[in-house]
């Protein structure tokens, strides 16, 4: 599988409209190789870089079997962010240079939990389920 956006290159900045700074809106991504067998995707976008661990920025599950996950859009059902909140909440650095990673997992399954679900149950929930997965990284400075 490969993820792309048109919107920056992995490893490359990720522009201000999609950040804390402007818009705030989830980027265009692009999905690509999907295995044939796959039954819905799930999406995790997190920030390693964050002074206080992991900080966890969109999860998505149940995502129908797409090669495109429109810009501000609501792709699959929400589970909570870092911010208490079930939605996209884009790059926001306190300081520095951080890496937010666009994680896409390819399922043999939809998972049919609940919304409002948390990165760690989602990724408990996916276990034995996952047919390949693939990461864009894109960097954010203020």
């Amino acid at each position: 599988m490969e993820i792309t956006s048109p919107e920056f290159k992995h490893n490359g900045f990720i522009p201000a409209k999609f950040t804390c700074e402007r818009e705030d809106v989830n980027p265009t991504l692009i999905i690509s190789g999907i295995p044939k067998d796959a039954e819905s995707l799930a999406l995790i976008m997190d920030d390693p870089d964050a002074p206080m661990g992991v900080w966890v920025h969109w999860v998505v599950f149940d995502i129908p079997i797409v090669s495109r996950i429109e810009e501000n859009s609501v792709p699959g059902k929400l589970g909570i962010n870092n911010s208490g909140r079930r939605d996209y909440h884009g790059p926001c650095p306190p300081s520095g240079t951080h890496r937010y990673f666009f994680k896409i997992y390819a399922l043999d399954t939809k998972l049919n939990l609940n919304e409002s679900i948390s990165k760690g149950q989602l990724e408990k929930a996916m276990q034995g389920h996952i047919l390949d997965n693939v990461e864009l990284v894109g960097l954010y400075k203020r």
